[in-house]
């Protein structure tokens, strides 16, 4: 039983997403900071205001909060912007320029008859029924 466990836990996936949960764990922590402590203080100089949570709504003596809804809206736009624009697509790039994508061959050709595609293996076109040298 606890050799069965030892190989469950020895495992390389079961490592490598621990691993993954504490780099993403420190990883939040810095887009959380870039979003809080730089994007939102430039937002809040040109809006006025540091945040929307004085957006309250009045129903029949209940309070409905959008502005703290919009804030986390903002929030999450600007952590997924953050990612996007400043992790994602420069990595995306690195992996593009050092594993270039190979092209693959073609799977149909055209019909010399009618100009339909048919598979490369062909020998009679499946639209006209002419054959295929």
């Amino acid at each position: 039983m606890l050799k069965g466990f030892r190989d469950f836990i020895l495992r390389g996936n079961v490592v490598d997403l621990a691993v993954a949960v504490v780099i993403g764990a420190a990883f939040t922590a810095i887009v959380n900071s870039l979003v809080k402590d730089i994007i939102t203080p430039l937002i809040a100089a040109i809006v006025g205001k540091p945040d929307f949570s004085y957006l309250i709504l009045n129903v029949h003596g209940g309070k409905i909060t959008y502005g703290n809804f919009l804030n986390a809206l903002i929030s999450f736009l600007l952590i997924a912007a953050s990612v996007y624009f400043l992790f994602v697509l420069p990595v995306n790039k690195l992996l593009a320029r050092f594993f270039p994508a190979k092209a693959e061959p073609p799977k149909t050709k055209p019909c010399p008859e009618c100009l339909s595609d048919i598979p490369i293996a062909a020998r009679r076109c499946a639209h006209c029924a002419q054959p295929v040298a």
